[in-house]
This record gives C-alpha cells, structure tokens and sequence, in this order.
C-alpha cells in the first residue's frame, strides 16, 4: 500500500475531510461558496476588482464616504459585476471559465449602476416622475440584483422579493385587508432605484459602510492563524473534560462566531474537525453532527459582532451598538451553557470520557498565542466609549489586527497575507451586499403599500379571535410571530434573515403593543425575531446547519436537525422569557439583578438539559423528566416567586438524583463538568 493509500484509509476511518471535499460541501450547503475557480487574464481581473473593492471601503472609511447614492450604487456596482464573474448561473456550471451572457451581465450592472454617479445633479433635482432611459436603467437594475442574489445567496429570498413585487403591482385585486391602490411599473421601477426607499435603502447603507469593514476585520484576524487557534485553545480548555470532543466543538464554535457570518461555514469549518473526534470518542453520529451545527448556529447569536446583524439593529432598532451587545450577551450564555449541558448529560449517559493527553496541546504553546484574541478586545472597548463611528472602530481593529500579528513569526501578516485578506474580505462581502439590496426591495415594498402593518394588525386580530384573555393573546401572537420567523429564515443568511424578518414579522408585535395595555421594549421585539430566523438555520425540514453538518457525520439530516433543536431548546425558550420579561437583556436592570437572573437561568438550563437528554447523576424516569423541564423554565423566568418554586422542584429532585445514585453504587459515580 502507498503512502498516498495509507493516508486515503485513515481519512476514511477516521471520516476526517481533505480541503476538496470541504469546500464541495460548503458549495452543496452554502450558496456563496459557490464560486468559480478562474485562471489567466480572466482570473487577473477579478482578482484586480476584488482587491479595487476592498481599496474603496478602505478609502470611504478613513477619509468620509460619499453622498448616499454614490456610496450605495458604487458598492452595489462593484458586487453586482463581482458576482456576475464569480458565480456560475446553474450550481453545476462550468467553473473555470466565464460565459459571454455574464459578461454582458456584468457590462450591464456597471453602466446601470453608473448611472447615479454620472447624472448625479440631474437626478437629485428632478421633478414628478422619471424618463423612459431611467425607467429602463431601473427596471435592468431591478433584474440584476434579483439574478445576483438567486447565484449569490440563493432561492428563498428571490422568490420572497418577487412575491413582494407583484403585491405592489398586483395589490389592487386582493381581497380584504391587504389590498392597497397598486403602484404602475413607473412608479415601482422609480421607488427601487430613484430613492432610498428600495434597493438604495438602509440595508444596502449598513452593507456598503458597517458590514463590509467589519467582514474585512475578519478577513485579516483569519490570516493570523486565529481559526486554528479557536480550535487549540477549546481544546485546551474543554478538551479533558467528559465527552470533551463535544464542548471543544460548543467553545470553538462559540469563538468562530465572532469572525463567522453563515452558520453553515462555521459548521463546515469548525465540524470538519471536531465532528470526526466525537464519533471516535463514541457519540452517535446524528448527535455528534447535531451538537456541531447547533453550536455552529449560536455564533450568529454571539456578541461582539453576531453575524453583522448587530450593525443592521443599530439602524433598524435605533439602538446604539453597545445595547444591541449587552443585550445579546445572557441569551448567548444560556444558549451555549443549554448545549454544554446537554452535550454533559449524553456523555454521562454513554460513559464517555475527554480526549486522550496526547491530543491536547500544551497550556504554555496555547498561551503563547494568545495575543490573537486582543483586536477583539480593541474591537469591544472602542464599541464601548462610543465616541467614536462604528467605520472608524473597524479600521482600528483591522490595523490592530495587522500590528498583533508582529509579536510572532508563525502569525505575522506579510504583504502577500494582506493581499489575500482584502480578497476574501471583499468575496465575503459580495452575498452581503446582494442580500442586503434584495432584502431593501423587500423593504420599499412593505413601506410603499404598508403591508407590514397589515399583517401585523392580522397576526394580532387572529390571537383576539382565539382568546380574550390579555396574556393568552400575547402568548399567541408571539407564536405566530416565531413561526412567520421560523418560515422565512430558512435557507437565508444572517444579514438578509434578520432584514426580512424584522420588516415581515416584526410588525406584528408593534401591533401587538398598540393593542394591548403592556409595553415590549423595542430592542427586545427586534431580538425575539432574529433569534427565531437565526434557529431556522437548525430547524426541520430546511435545517441548512444540520444537513451540512451530516456532510461530514454520515449521519440522517432529519434526525440530526431535530437533534440540534432539541439541544437549541434555550433559543426557543428564552425569546420568550426576555419579551415578558426584558431583564434578561439588561433592560432596566441593576448588576446584583443579572447576576441572580443569570444564576439562576443557568441553574434552569441544568434542569431543562437534564429533561431533555433523561439523565442527570442516574437515569430520569418520566414524570422526573417532566418535572426538570419546569423547574427549569419557572428558574430561567424572572421573578422571585418562579424562582422559589423552580429551585424547590429543582432541589428535590437533585435529592431524589443523588440517592439513587448513592443506591445504584460506584456505576454512577459523578464527574465534574
């Protein structure tokens, strides 16, 4: 057998992936890994637009960016033609040429998205409606942002743009509450590229100045090495722990997400390595691809950055960056501490044990590297004096970045690593960028015809047929609106999820609050629904995480997606908890009051997490399951009462655990977390 062979077999037995296996399951699962692999001249000018892109970003961020149109279009203009060379029209076409129709594409989006920059003076002064030449150049931009987001982001949000579309032209003829006058094609084709309230409109504004610098943050942190050392340091840390593979995968996962922007590249990433080590440890493969994925998931959740959805809240929410942060942080915690625990329980019930010494690397050589971390840090604390713009903070993290790579040779960022992090910077950027200006279609339409308010005012309507009781109407409402949510999250990505559900879904709870005597905070509405679209990503039948995550685990897609739910549970429970009661998102709250709320939530998630899986110090006989699941959920609700009553539950059935642990003898023996 050859060394080439050798190698072949032990990739196979251990079910470890090489790169050209990885990026084809990035390609199958994650539409903007889709990408063509050009050479030659061709592939000189991409690769020379790419790095133009990154150069403009880079300009308009330290020197002052332009007026909004010619910011906007620029940024569109440079994606639009980007995406037209990189990404092939049909998922399995050809990729290492470009065909003439792109070209002509990509001609187009350049002269269409021109347009603003050379008639700037005649279009910000013109008068009443637009000419047949802007209607044209509308329309054909209209059309290439919807082509560029099917290749660059995929179907779902398509289709949604188009339905939406056609209620604006078509909504005359419906029906009830949600017919409206109807908008000609002229005035659709002059509110999507004529104004700011269509493609040009606040989600593509946070995308051309916010996201784009900080994806190019996390371009340049990932040519330090910093990936690789998320994964040495969690297994440092968690690694000896019980059923370790496992909580490396929770904690590496947990970091990656705070340069991750697609909870499928971070399943991919991270759980083609971790996956493999918790099936040789002896995690059953459907759990082993489900804690990865759910895990994977959580880091769109993960401040500081949460998948660029945090610097879309800030416009959309009115929100400054540290709240939206602050906020987010105690439902990151439970969610993770949820699947720790959960992951903890299962590896008690199997018997297994950490990883073997060999495997984990030395303390000191993970510390040595530890300075990595610290652009991070600067990224927090200028975030955190806000006294300087949220463009301004990414550049500093980008040259702290650069500057925190001198302090060793194996990290330094040379000339060649700064190349190829504007490169991927700007690749990153480009299903961002067409998201973001599909989803302002989106947007324009909502605000134009006021559907949002009207499906909105439905949803609530619904929940007052159902029941009269005031709680009753707010628990109903708030499912409706997590399962609108749950719908339109599925195969999109955090930028574009968070958009569409915020303007789709969202309206129904300011309806919600209109109608009722109570008072949801606004940033607490805006979180229930990111939450629920980010979720999807793990949730049957779609689950993207989850099928990705079987790529590598071998195992069944439904199985291992209802696995990731179930050890999700926190982030179908806690939207919930923060709306009733916006505590746990540090809203009005003192220290001492999250430090019990977080306390005794964490003490919740044990007792949810031991329900789930049926096993705690001994097997959990039904009604004992039952049981943990609520004191769980009455210690993770703030309020003395339900916490009186959760840790009474919760401490008579650790009696009854440790008794009968005490009665089966030395078999269940209890190991630390």
């Amino acid at each position: 057998m050859t060394k080439e062979e050798v190698k072949q077999h032990e990739r196979e037995e251990t079910d470890e992936l090489t790169e050209e296996e990885r990026q084809k399951l990035l390609e199958q699962y994650d539409t903007e890994s889709n990408t063509r692999n050009l050479s030659g001249v061709v592939a000189w000018i991409v690769f020379g637009t790419l790095i133009a892109f990154s150069m403009f970003q880079l300009y308009t961020g330290a020197f002052g960016q332009y007026t909004a149109f010619i910011q906007r279009t620029v940024h569109l203009g440079f994606a639009l033609v980007l995406i037209f060379l990189l990404y092939p029209a049909r998922k399995n076409g050809p990729k290492n040429r470009i065909s003439v129709f792109d070209w002509i594409l990509a001609t187009l989006s350049l002269i269409v998205c021109s347009y603003w920059p050379l008639y700037y003076e005649t279009l910000v002064q013109k008068i009443g409606g637009i000419s047949d030449v802007q209607f044209i150049i509308g329309g054909i931009a209209i059309l290439l942002v919807l082509e560029a987001s099917r290749r660059a982001v995929g179907l779902p949000i398509t289709i949604i743009a188009l339905v939406f579309l056609a209620y604006a032209v078509y909504g005359s003829y419906l029906p009830g509450s949600l017919a409206h006058r109807g908008l000609t094609f002229r005035q659709l084709v002059d509110v999507m590229f004529f104004t700011t309230d269509g493609i040009l409109g606040v989600p593509l504004k946070v995308s051309s100045t916010y996201i784009f610098l900080f994806l190019l943050f996390g371009a340049f942190l990932v040519q330090t090495g910093v990936g690789n050392y998320f994964n040495d340091l969690a297994i440092t840390i968690a690694g000896r722990r019980i059923g370790g593979p496992a909580k490396v995968a929770i904690f590496s996962s947990a970091l990656q997400g705070t340069i991750s922007g697609s909870s499928v590249a971070n399943t991919v990433t991270t759980g083609s390595y971790t996956i493999p080590m918790m099936k040789r440890l002896g995690y059953h493969k459907n759990f082993a691809g489900a804690v990865e994925a759910a895990a994977s998931t959580g880091g769109q959740i993960m401040p500081p950055i949460m998948g660029a959805a945090a610097f879309l809240m800030i416009e959309f929410a009115g929100e400054s960056y540290w709240n939206i942060a602050k906020a987010a942080l105690i439902p990151a915690i439970l969610y993770f501490a949820g699947i720790w625990i959960m992951t903890h329980f299962e590896a008690k019930r199997l018997g297994l044990l950490g990883l073997p010494e060999d495997q984990i690397p030395k303390a000191k050589t993970v510390l040595k590297k530890i300075h990595l971390l610290l652009p991070i840090f600067v990224i927090i604390i200028l975030l955190y004096n806000g006294g300087m713009s949220i463009e301004r903070v990414a550049l500093y993290g980008i040259l702290s970045t650069i500057i925190v790579s001198m302090f060793l040779k194996e990290t330094r960022i040379g000339f060649r690593g700064i190349i190829d992090a504007l490169v991927s910077g700007a690749k990153t950027a480009l299903g961002v960028a067409a998201a973001t200006a599909t989803a302002g279609i989106i947007v324009g339409v909502v605000t134009k015809t006021g559907l949002g308010l009207k499906m909105g005012n439905s949803l609530v309507g619904l929940a007052e047929a159902m029941s009269t009781n005031i709680q009753m109407q707010l628990m109903l409402t708030l499912v409706f609106t997590m399962i609108t949510s749950l719908i339109l999250g599925m195969g999109s990505p955090t930028t574009a999820n968070y958009i569409i559900t915020s303007t789709i879904a969202l309206p129904a709870l300011f309806a919600l609050n209109a109608a009722l005597p109570i008072e949801i905070p606004v940033l607490a509405m805006h979180m229930f629904v990111f939450y629920f679209g980010i979720v999807a990503d793990i949730t049957p039948p779609v689950a993207l995480a989850a099928f990705a995550a079987t790529g590598i685990s071998k195992g069944d897609p439904i199985k291992t997606g209802f696995n990731a739910a179930k050890l999700a549970i926190a982030a179908f429970i806690i939207p919930y908890m923060f709306v009733l009661q916006p505590q746990l998102l540090m809203i009005d709250t003192t220290i001492l009051e999250v430090s019990f709320i977080l306390a005794t939530a964490i003490i919740g998630m044990i007792g949810i997490g031991a329900g789930m899986i049926g096993f705690w110090y001994v097997e959990l006989k039904g009604y004992e399951r039952f049981l943990a699941v609520i004191s769980g959920l009455m210690l993770i609700y703030p309020g003395l009462a339900t916490d009186g009553i959760g840790l009474a539950i919760f401490i008579a059935l650790l009696l009854v655990q440790m008794k009968r642990r005490k009665e089966d003898g030395p078999k269940a023996e209890v190991v630390s977390a």
